[in-house]
């Protein structure tokens, strides 16, 4: 995870994580996750889900060391979370938007898993290079990010923001709250 990623989750995130809520991370990046280093080892609960295992050009790709074992929740697709509706109090993702190929699908499933009142937090490079693992689709500017939030049903827009503390990686970082 780059230094940008960092910074936006330290500066707008992490206040989000002070009152030990109920968390689901998509596709951490190890185990524990750096966010839930970030965010000063919440006393919540910290749940993780993710692909353990994605087909690319024939062959297979594993996300992360460890895993499936390594994951609260495994995935069966990109689109379906195991948990119940409402089941958590934030949703997170950092830099996992750019690897989803339906991100229209993507996002009301996040909504799904958010309780009323909770937040959808994603992080997402705008400028990093392409990195294909196993695929690289999108770059989104606030304003996809708020039409892909409002889709979703996120109207309440929180933060809607671009983060450019590093001139090589501009990302965005938006939190969506999910109406009562």
């Amino acid at each position: 995870m780059h230094l940008n990623s960092r910074l936006l989750f330290t500066t707008y995130a992490k206040p989000y994580f002070e009152d030990g809520p109920r968390v689901l991370e998509i596709g951490p990046d190890r185990e524990p996750s750096t966010y839930w280093e970030l965010a000063g080892r919440p006393q919540g609960e910290w749940h993780t889900a993710d692909l353990a295992v994605a087909v690319e050009g024939g062959g297979e790709h594993r996300f992360m060391e460890g895993a499936p074992s390594a994951f609260t929740h495994l995935m069966k697709s990109e689109y379906e979370l195991p948990v119940e509706d409402g089941s958590y109090d934030v949703i997170l993702s950092g830099q996992v938007m750019e690897h989803v190929r339906h991100i229209w699908r993507w996002m009301p499933e996040l909504a799904r898993a958010c309780r009323p009142g909770g937040h959808v937090i994603t992080i997402a490079p705008v400028s990093w290079p392409y990195h294909e693992v196993p695929f690289d689709c999108w770059r989104a500017y606030p304003e996809g990010m708020r039409a892909l939030s409002e889709d979703a049903g996120l109207r309440e827009r929180v933060k809607r923001l671009i983060g450019w503390p590093l001139p090589v990686a501009v990302d965005t970082i938006t939190i969506a709250r999910k109406p009562a």
